[in-house]
């Protein structure tokens, strides 16, 4: 029997997207923290952006929940093992609350459900009145499991307009947590893919402020008490510690490239790889690893300075010639292209790894969950491996490779619809598909073993790293 750990936890929900609630959740993380309190955050589904914000607000990474990425139950350990120290844990929603996958995979709701955590409501009030209780009423009684416990209103025009929904809520027994009136000084800024990642964007004075308008807006006494009425969950089983580093693994990190999972990196880790940073935008050369991982990002927004990197983008090509392993993703499998041509039409020479040319489109070309099946033997696992993973990109191949020489078969989730993804060069494997190696920790440490023999052949055998 597994034992049971009480962590304090909440999730805040909304109705729908951009009702406000990464600017609420980011005030919240800010205001609690501000009380001195050790606050651990989680976002809902495959997000990037929006957890950087979090960790800028809290000061501690920030991880995702994803029912189709990782095991179901595995959800439950992943937030014990990384709040086990922390005061309380705020988990940011998806969408609106029961949206997500097909069958609402990955919704706000189904983890709120998995983590048995009481949720509040996100509502943007703007041109409404007591209507707002009757969408409050309706999300309550859509999934009696789901334990919508009280709402927060945001962007309301006035008090009068507050005490006008405040009492439409008392009416229905529906507590309000706290109430936010409109202010523009709150927006976040926003470019294709959704928020300016913080990469780009180290605002604190912003953060700052976010924390002094919803501590003084929200109820945070009674929010603490509700999250600390959640029941206790079942603690991960504990691993054993990872042993001496067979192999380094370069994983690019700037502005341009920052879409990692932190509990996907760890696995590597685990795995026995060391993980050692570089950028593709500042630095001159490879650092010494046996392996890269370049994941997803806004190459596009850089593709200048990227290219006038050359002697960085030379040394990646010669080292794939060579036979390193490499796992581009998204942004990174843009970067390995031999060129890349940005939202004004201009074309930027890349690292020419890949053959082929990533082209930007003014309108987003895939989004969504995959099950992507290897077609080949690769540095992920053997052909007919199926991993689980997803897809958000506005650019797009403009000459795909033919689908016998594809290394993939994607498969929606949403409407089963197959087709052949990806590009296979020497040891370097890359495609718009984005992972969370804690779903499939075969595939992370088929990777590293790969880096472990490429060291071997390097010279570097083990112990030495």
């Amino acid at each position: 029997m597994k034992k049971l750990k009480d962590i304090p936890r909440l999730v805040i929900a909304a109705t729908q997207s951009g009702a406000g609630k990464t600017t609420i959740v980011t005030g919240l993380l800010a205001a609690l923290r501000q009380k001195g309190l050790k606050v651990q955050s989680f976002k809902a589904g495959p997000d990037y952006i929006d957890p950087g914000y979090h960790a800028l607000a809290s000061g501690r990474p920030a991880h995702n929940l994803d029912s189709w990425l990782t095991p179901a139950e595995k959800l439950p350990e992943i937030l014990t093992e990384e709040a086990a120290d922390a005061d309380i844990a705020i988990i940011e929603g998806v969408m609106g609350l029961y949206d997500g996958g097909r069958q609402g995979i990955s919704s706000t709701a189904e983890i709120a459900r998995l983590l048995k955590a009481p949720v509040l409501l996100v509502i943007d009030a703007k041109s409404m009145g007591a209507s707002a209780a009757a969408i409050a009423q309706g999300f309550r009684a859509y999934d009696p499991e789901v334990q919508l416990v009280g709402v927060i209103l945001n962007r309301l025009g006035s008090a009068t307009h507050e005490a006008m929904i405040r009492e439409a809520m008392a009416g229905i027994d529906m507590e309000v947590f706290g109430a936010l009136h409109r202010d523009e000084t709150l927006h976040m800024p926003e470019r294709h893919l959704g928020l300016l990642p913080v990469e780009e964007n180290q605002e604190r004075e912003l953060i700052d402020h976010m924390g002094r308008a919803v501590g003084s807006s929200l109820d945070l006494d009674k929010l603490l008490a509700l999250a600390r009425s959640a029941v206790p969950l079942p603690v991960a089983a504990e691993e054993s510690a990872p042993g001496a580093y067979r192999c380094r693994i370069g994983i690019a990190r700037d502005e341009a490239f920052s879409f990692y999972y932190p509990a996907s990196i760890k696995v590597l880790a685990q795995s026995g790889a060391k993980i050692v940073p570089f950028s593709p935008l500042h630095d001159e050369a490879l650092p010494d690893v046996d392996g890269l991982f370049i994941g997803g990002g806004f190459p596009e927004m850089f593709a200048e300075q990227l290219t006038a990197n050359a002697a960085l983008r030379c040394q990646i090509r010669q080292q794939a010639g060579a036979g390193m392993p490499m796992l581009a993703e998204c942004g990174g499998y843009m970067y390995l292209m031999e060129s890349l041509q940005d939202f004004a039409g201009k074309v930027h020479e890349m690292a020419g790894v890949f053959a082929g040319q990533a082209v930007m489109k003014e309108k987003l070309q895939m989004v969504g969950y995959v099950e992507a099946e290897l077609q080949q033997d690769s540095l992920l696992g053997k052909a007919g491996v199926k991993l689980k993973g997803h897809e958000f990109h506005f650019s797009t191949e403009k000459e795909p490779v033919s689908p016998a020489k594809a290394p993939f078969v994607f498969r929606k989730l949403r409407n089963n619809l197959e087709y052949p993804a990806g590009q296979q060069v020497h040891h370097v494997l890359g495609s718009y598909l984005h992972l969370h190696f804690a779903g499939c920790s075969e595939a992370a440490a088929c990777f590293v073993q790969q880096c472990i023999a490429y060291g071997k052949k390097r010279g570097h055998d083990d112990g030495e790293i």
